[in-house]
């Protein structure tokens, strides 16, 4: 394990912290701009989808909750400059962690990893070069650091890419579904709609996505063919941003990627720049390769001193995280049935654009007492794109139903909630999805046990 703790120097992971920082204030505004001024998504008055064991957790009302908003900005403004490094990050990643369990249906897999980053930044020694920190303090300062504080980052992003092609070889995807079906949508794009909607490209997509997803750590590891991974890479995530509305993911996914190459792949960037420059750029560029470079073996010794001492710590939560993020991912064994169907162990693994589902219907609420019925809308109480996830998710379907016993305890009933509701997967034909003679408000949710409620796949009403 020696290894994880050999000096490796600092430029790669003030890198990552400048693009971090700017990620973290592009995707916060268009949250803010986007989902919470303009979608009212966080409406501290409006029903919330839960992730299952954060139902405490609730939007603020206004004003806070865009002073909060406000406040994230100014912590990734922070990170990037690198000034009060730890307590931003740490608010940074508290706050963003919270936005991201407050609504259900806006979960994002960029979100996902946003949290985890967030985390494991506020733990990394990002600050210690190049930012206020460490111009205002410089006995932080260091040029290397240990090799595990750098290595974490490129590995979560190797998890991101194998399980998501993992996840790809499966009979619909492996049948270019559903991408026939989305890129078949946007044939009215201009100028490249009419390539992007024939057949063959959804077939190169998804056998491309397939090999490169399945492959492309490997080959970043690999001196000889990093460069021509690494430009598959680029290709691949600006392809998808120019075609699918998919936010800061392909730009993260890029500097994560090249994250693989040596630690000190900005200064020979920065070295090649500055030879092609002139003027105020070739001095800036100098300024800041001489920031940067490693001369012999320069190293800080109270980091190094500090990591000594706590290296069992270190490599037990580096074991733990490693663990996690290879188990978490195939946790949808445990239960039976495609999980695209049955969304038990989706989120979290890696799932990536492989199931188009639609799904309609409604709720019956019986009063068990009077035999009283009515039936309900889910329209009546949710946003469009509440409303358009509930159908197609059963742990939606399920809090819905629970949120309907109350509702209507509320008015003296004693209710029973029954679902009517039917799906599609990939352009099938529409199938019950949920046994309609079950009482969802008298059943439990369990965690790790399958819903037998949840009619199988392709069953015959």
């Amino acid at each position: 394990m020696n290894f994880l703790y050999r000096p490796v120097p600092i430029a790669s992971l003030v890198f990552f912290r400048l693009v971090f920082g700017i990620l973290a204030f592009a995707d916060v505004v268009g949250v803010f701009g986007f989902y919470h001024l303009y979608k009212d998504v966080f409406n501290a008055e409006g029903f919330h989808f839960h992730y299952l064991g954060f139902e405490w957790l609730h939007p603020l009302p206004e004003p806070f909750m865009s002073l909060f908003f406000i406040s994230m900005m100014i912590a990734a403004v922070l990170i990037f400059v690198g000034k009060w490094y730890r307590i931003s990050t740490l608010w940074f990643a508290i706050g963003f962690t919270w936005l991201f369990l407050l609504e259900k249906t806006q979960y994002l897999n960029h979100g996902y990893l946003f949290c985890w980053l967030s985390f494991v930044m506020f733990f990394l020694p990002a600050n210690r070069w190049f930012s206020l920190d460490a111009q205002k303090n410089p006995t932080i300062r260091t040029r290397e650091i240990p090799f595990w504080s750098l290595a974490i980052l490129p590995f979560l992003m190797a998890v991101v890419y194998f399980f998501g092609g993992i996840a790809k070889i499966n009979p619909d995807w492996l049948q270019a579904m559903p991408l026939k079906l989305w890129l078949g949508y946007k044939k009215e794009y201009w100028l490249i709609g009419p390539l992007i909607s024939k057949e063959p490209v959804a077939w190169f997509m998804a056998y491309g996505g397939l090999i490169l997803d399945l492959t492309a750590a490997f080959f970043m590891l690999g001196k000889r063919t990093r460069k021509y991974a690494f430009a598959a890479v680029v290709f691949f995530h600006f392809s998808n941003l120019l075609v699918f509305n998919i936010g800061i993911f392909p730009w993260l996914s890029v500097a994560l990627t090249a994250l693989f190459f040596p630690p000190d792949f900005p200064i020979k960037i920065l070295e090649k720049f500055r030879n092609g420059t002139t003027g105020v750029s070739k001095f800036m560029t100098k300024v800041i390769i001489n920031r940067f470079k490693v001369h012999g073996s320069v190293q800080n010794a109270r980091l190094w001193h500090g990591h000594a001492r706590w290296k069992p710590v270190i490599s037990v939560v580096l074991a733990v995280i490693i663990l996690l993020h290879i188990t978490l991912p195939l946790r949808h064994h445990l239960f039976p049935g495609d999980v695209a169907w049955t969304e038990e162990g989706h989120r979290y693994a890696w799932r990536m654009m492989l199931r188009a589902k639609r799904g309609h219907g409604t709720f019956n609420v019986v009063d068990a007492r009077t035999g009283e019925t009515e039936e309900v809308d889910p329209n009546d109480y949710l946003t469009r794109r509440q409303n358009r996830n509930i159908y197609t998710h059963p742990d939606m379907i399920w809090e819905f139903a629970q949120f309907l016993e109350k509702e209507y305890k509320a008015k003296g009933w004693e209710p029973q909630v029954y679902a009517n509701i039917y799906c599609q997967l990939n352009g099938s034909s529409y199938f019950r999805y949920i046994d309609e003679e079950v009482d969802l408000a008298a059943e439990p949710w369990y965690y790790f046990r399958h819903a037998d409620w949840i009619i199988p796949w392709k069953s015959k009403d």
